[in-house]
């Protein structure tokens, strides 16, 4: 008997030290919570995060067990437990950004880290630049600056982004079924200085992010509080301008409000000015309600009008007959306005297990006039077209997070639902005159699209194994008034689509991680197409893998390294500058990406991106697959200086190779390599800096499409580039001042 009571105690002492659980919070140095903490136990390897209100639990905890804590922009702390029973609260200290502090953790997203540096080294300072933080990612503006910027990625032509899934605090900026065209993604509306971090993932591989991912998504995430008020001048040449405001309005523990604004007006450097302006308001509330409840309130408001110069034939710089920065038809521009208010809302259910969710709702206006073709269709009049549209958004997501730990392996599920319906009034395409008369109508109705998804992952960790498989499905509702038909008619289709994925991680140590990553993802296409090809091609699926590592050969360099491969069942997408339906057929597309960041001082940094792409059509012969603007090979490339003293400065060049313009590679869009500089001065209460735009003062061309076109005076045709000038060399200088 003596022996069987003994053995019963020490089963309950063994339960006691080896099957307990542990609670705790992550605080700053101001004993504010700390979000996205990494939290490793060295003695199991059992590893967790912390919430958004800065809470963590663990299991399988014992006593004298070590506790690592790691976050970028904080000192890494370890902890030896002592107690077991008591709420563990841990204080890091923030201090600038340093890459042996960087943890490569085992979660399919873990390449964020690279932004993460990146955004804490080099500011986003402005509106392009918001892209431009995404590895691999290249952009270009070709109407004023107050259009959607062009977007390459992984061998893309984007356009706007049919191909790229992107979110603000995840709020969606596609519009689907846009007069422009399918995707349309303008970031404008966002105050580049309000952003914090940048979420990014390349392929179709993440069971949270539904239409539009094919070649990545891009998730950008807004600061919930302020370290200082502030407001900042900018001024430089072409009658640029620009007047930030930021303003604490609540700040404390549990509860912090703020608000934004922003004014920019600029010519540019065209021989017809720009008269490009654009105000921003944008103000956000996060507090909590109660120890298990987090709220947060967003609304923001933008608007900008701008006149353009429009995409200019090659031969008319050639022949003399204009400049580089002249224009064939100047009464190009538009103006666009949105409007959204956002709520998020996180409930913690206890300690394993969270729900979050938002609610969205946008009021977005857009009206853009062209003129590619010139007078190729109306020797008369000329080509200008008008596109035109009134939209309302409004939608929800809502996604159920729980962990689990067994005595072999621990992870979590993850499920989610969302719903998305936008209301495009009076899509218009029209022939138009001097932005005055309308001289035809080519598409006019009224457009309503429904989007219902839902899925379902789980993340499972075994010894240093990550497995993350999940599937995810759609639903579309399609619906198309056409307002030049005769009589009133709706058209509708309806189209399903699953999208199984399937994650696999290695983690040998916390400086190497092996990944392959599989998935089928898609892109819907526009409302107008789905109706007319009577459901053909409604939800082209898109079939990817990825493998490769993210390593740390020494405690200041960081290294990722992928081979990856894309097949697209159809390019078909409605061209909004004509009216069409272009079925582009089957692609594939397949590469490398390599991004590298080594710290080798303290104060110095050096960042490189570099991208090879293969990329093809399938169905077409050899010498006639070239996928038009396909960018074969990009790379960029910065050092990046912020000192102890307060002196900081960057100097980044980006190139992208000559890429076939057309489908047999017999008109080609020239490549660039353009260096940017910016410098300054950075102390407690102010901010003094200069930049410089194209150092080397480049002749560029920031865009280029094959088009044909027709002067005046020309009796026939002629296919050929059309480009849009890059910026020369300019100047600008920036002073700010905290309070």
């Amino acid at each position: 008997m003596k022996p069987f009571l003994l053995t019963i105690l020490f089963l309950l002492l063994n339960c006691s030290l080896f099957a307990q659980s542990l609670t705790g919070k992550l605080v700053d140095e101001y004993q504010k919570a700390i979000p996205e903490v990494y939290i490793l136990n060295k003695n199991t390897g059992h590893h967790t995060h912390s919430n958004e209100t800065g809470g963590f639990s663990m299991e399988r905890i014992s006593l004298g067990d070590t506790l690592q804590f790691s976050c970028i922009g904080y000192q890494n702390r370890q902890i030896v437990l002592d107690n077991l029973k008591a709420l563990l609260t841990v204080q890091l200290q923030s201090k600038p950004i340093s890459l042996e502090e960087v943890v490569i953790r085992p979660q399919v997203d873990a390449l964020h880290v690279i932004t993460d540096i990146d955004v804490q080294t080099n500011p986003v300072n402005s509106s392009q630049d918001i892209l431009r933080k995404v590895p691999g990612l290249f952009i270009g503006q070709h109407a004023g600056g107050g259009k959607a910027e062009q977007i390459f990625l992984r061998g893309f032509d984007i356009d706007h982004g049919t191909d790229i899934n992107i979110t603000v605090d995840g709020m969606p900026v596609n519009m689907v079924s846009h007069a422009h065209g399918q995707g349309y993604s303008d970031l404008h509306f966002v105050i580049p200085e309000t952003l914090d971090k940048i979420d990014f993932g390349k392929g179709p591989y993440y069971q949270n992010k539904g239409n539009f991912t094919t070649a990545g998504y891009v998730d950008f995430m807004t600061k919930k509080k302020l370290e200082y008020s502030s407001i900042k001048l900018e001024a430089g040449q072409f009658d640029t301008y620009r007047l930030l405001g930021m303003f604490n309005l609540v700040e404390s523990n549990d509860h912090n409000a703020y608000v934004a604004t922003e004014y920019l007006a600029t010519d540019g450097p065209f021989e017809s000015p720009q008269n490009f302006n654009r105000i921003n308001f944008f103000g956000k509330y996060t507090g909590m309600l109660s120890n298990t409840d987090k709220l947060g309130v967003t609304a923001s408001y933008f608007d900008s009008k701008w006149d353009a110069s429009g995409q200019i034939p090659q031969r008319a710089v050639d022949s003399g007959m204009i400049s580089r920065f002249g224009a064939i038809d100047d009464t190009e521009g538009g103006n666009t306005a949105r409007s959204n208010l956002l709520i998020n809302h996180e409930k913690i259910i206890d300690e394993n297990s969270s729900l979050k969710s938002n609610i969205y709702l946008s009021q977005y206006d857009f009206e853009l006039y062209s003129n590619f073709t010139f007078f190729l269709e109306d020797p008369i009049n000329g080509d200008q077209i008008k596109q035109k549209e009134d939209r309302t958004i409004y939608g929800f997501n809502s996604e159920y997070n729980t962990s689990f730990t067994t005595n072999t392996l621990n992870g979590n599920w993850q499920a989610g639902i969302s719903l998305r319906n936008d209301q495009s009034n009076s899509n218009e395409l029209s022939h138009t005159l001097n932005r005055r008369e309308t001289l035809g109508q080519i598409k006019l109705g009224d457009i309503n699209e429904t989007n219902l998804g839902a899925y379902l992952g789980t993340t499972v960790n075994l010894n240093r194994w990550t497995f993350n498989p999940s599937v995810r499905v759609d639903y579309f509702d399609f619906q198309y008034n056409d307002a030049l038909l005769p009589t009133y008619s709706t058209q509708e289709e309806t189209k399903a689509i699953i999208s199984p994925k399937f994650n696999i991680l290695y983690n040998q140590t916390e400086q190497l991680q092996l990944y392959i990553k599989t998935g089928k993802g898609f892109h819907s296409n526009d409302t107008r197409v789905v109706v007319a090809e009577k459901g053909n091609h409604i939800l082209p699926a898109a079939y990817g893998f990825d493998g490769g590592f993210i390593w740390k050969p020494t405690p200041k360099m960081l290294l990722n390294l992928a081979y990856w491969y894309l097949y697209l069942e159809q390019e078909l997408v409605y061209v909004g500058d004509a009216g069409i339906v272009e079925p582009s057929g089957k692609t594939r597309r397949k590469g490398l990406d390599l991004s590298y960041r080594y710290q080798p001082l303290p104060w110095l940094f050096w960042n490189l991106d570099a991208n090879y792409t293969h990329a093809r059509a399938i169905e077409e012969s050899k010498g006639e697959d070239f996928i038009p603007l396909a960018p074969d090979f990009t790379l960029v490339s910065g050092i990046n200086i912020i000192h102890q003293t307060g002196f900081y400065g960057s100097i980044n060049v980006r190139h992208i190779n000559s890429r076939p313009a057309n489908e047999d590679n017999s008109i080609v869009a020239k490549g660039y390599t353009v260096t940017d500089l910016n410098a300054g001065y950075k102390r407690k209460k102010y901010n003094i800096g200069v930049q410089v735009q194209n150092l080397f003062d480049t002749e560029w061309n920031e865009t280029q499409f094959a088009t044909e076109s027709k002067l005046q005076f020309e009796t026939e045709p002629v296919e050929e580039i059309h480009f849009t000038p890059g910026t020369p060399l300019s100047l600008k200088v920036m002073i700010q001042y905290n309070f």
